[in-house]
């Protein structure tokens, strides 16, 4: 049997899960071990949300509860509601309090699927889906079989077959019609290795091969990626900002240089004080922007991080399209709630589009980004964001990130505002 779990075992797993069986019998049923299945299941079920995804204190039902005087207290006077409480830690001795994270989920099956109170229980839930596993499988298969496997040796054995031939003019498929044993790997694999440069021969050296315009990828989604935009669409988000006022709104995008140059900008900007976040991330994808995500989540801490970002609005990139896995942390804790604007409309988020025009002057349009650095961009987060805002009374955005939070933003992440003379936003910035 193949060491490789399948889509029809997959699909399976997700069937007897839903009749109740446990791993055992699951193995048994598809003469696999026990073990195996329970990795499969642990590593690619989905967290879903029920309770609020914004309770600060990890309650399920924070934003219902109006107790006070939980901890018997006989101060007289006190009428605050113990959830905003900084003496006491209501979730301790409060007997109503509910975790939002199941206990149930460290323990096998990992899911709620066959679990009596699913329909009425309103903290996370964890699911096992099939389809979503086996496209998760396939892209990991794809990636680890990437990259150069050859030893230095074979790579200048090959060189010296191939570089003499193709100076004469002669094409790839020439060569292997006449060395393909010498050679020893396929006609596509050597071509992998000329894009890669491994080689003294470069792509300008195949004239069929540079006259083809690069073809993009493909992308294996699921039905669910598909409706990624399901209660997440612009009509939602105006919703969620009427009921929600007082919620922190975060506008995010991408930034690309020149076309092949790699490296990519995530920006993320706070709408109420026009302060805009730049990473550098090596390319435009869903894992690059989890990278992200996550990074901030260990830095500031989960309730800070929610605090910050509880609303985010982006466009329809595809470095966007797996929202479960932004708003959910690695641990299945939620974190934050993405919207999305409507297609070709990019206007729904001003503020971020408006300050790209403020990168553009450092990083002009067609400007390769190979070279850049984290503190090249860190340079240019602190000059952008030194800049005075006519819409905020020439207030500069460091200026109007007040408050705890804020600062513990701009601590964590080693951001200091620049002297009004010192700002620079010219390309030189980064070249010297």
């Amino acid at each position: 049997m193949s060491k490789h779990m399948t889509m029809s075992e997959r699909a399976l797993i997700e069937k007897f899960l839903a009749f109740g069986f446990n791993f055992s019998a699951i193995a048994e049923k598809l003469n696999r071990s026990p073990s195996t299945i329970s990795r499969e299941v642990k590593k690619y079920r989905l967290f879903t949300t029920r309770a609020n995804s914004h309770s600060e204190n990890g309650c399920a039902r924070y934003f219902d509860c109006t107790r006070n005087a939980v901890c018997n207290s006989k101060d007289i006077g006190c009428f605050v509601s113990c959830k905003k409480c900084h003496k006491h830690d209501c979730t301790t001795i409060c007997k109503s309090y509910i975790p939002i994270n199941c206990k149930k989920l460290e323990k096998p099956p990992y899911v709620c699927t066959g679990c009596k109170k699913q329909q009425s229980c309103i903290k996370h839930h964890a699911y096992y889906s099939s389809r979503r596993a086996h496209t998760e499988y396939l892209r990991t298969l794809s990636k680890s079989r990437t990259g150069i496997r050859a030893t230095p040796k074979e790579l200048e054995r090959i060189s010296s077959i191939i570089t003499p031939l193709i100076l004469k003019g002669q094409s790839i498929n020439q060569i292997m019609a006449n060395h393909s044993e010498e050679i020893g790997i396929s006609e596509k694999c050597l071509y992998n290795y000329i894009d890669s440069n491994v080689f003294s021969i470069r792509n300008l050296d195949l004239p069929k091969k540079v006259a083809y315009r690069q073809r993009r990828p493909a992308v294996n989604l699921t039905r669910a990626e598909y409706k990624y935009r399901k209660g997440r669409s612009y009509e939602n988000f105006l919703q969620h900002i009427k009921d929600n006022p007082n919620d922190s709104i975060v506008e995010m995008d991408t930034v690309k240089g020149a076309r092949n140059s790699g490296k990519v900008l995530l920006t993320m900007i706070f709408r109420k004080t026009n302060f805009m976040l730049i990473f550098l991330m090596p390319d435009a994808t869903m894992q690059s922007v989890q990278t992200i995500f996550d990074m901030l989540t260990e830095k500031l801490g989960i309730k800070l991080f929610r605090k910050l970002f509880r609303v985010i609005l982006t466009d329809n990139g595809s470095e966007f399209k797996d929202p479960d896995s932004l708003e959910y942390a690695v641990n299945g804790c939620a974190r934050t709630k993405i919207f999305y604007c409507d297609p070709q409309a990019s206007w729904q988020k001003p503020h971020v589009e408006k300050n790209h025009e403020l990168i553009r002057r450092i990083l002009p349009k067609k400007t390769s980004f190979k070279n850049l650095t984290r503190n090249d961009i860190h340079a240019v987060c602190c000059h952008i964001n030194s800049v005075p805002r006519e819409l905020f009374d020439n207030k500069t955005p460091f200026q109007l990130m007040t408050g705890k939070d804020n600062e513990k933003l701009l601590e964590t992440l080693r951001l200091k505002p620049i002297p009004p003379d010192k700002v620079f936003l010219k390309p030189a910035l980064i070249n010297n």
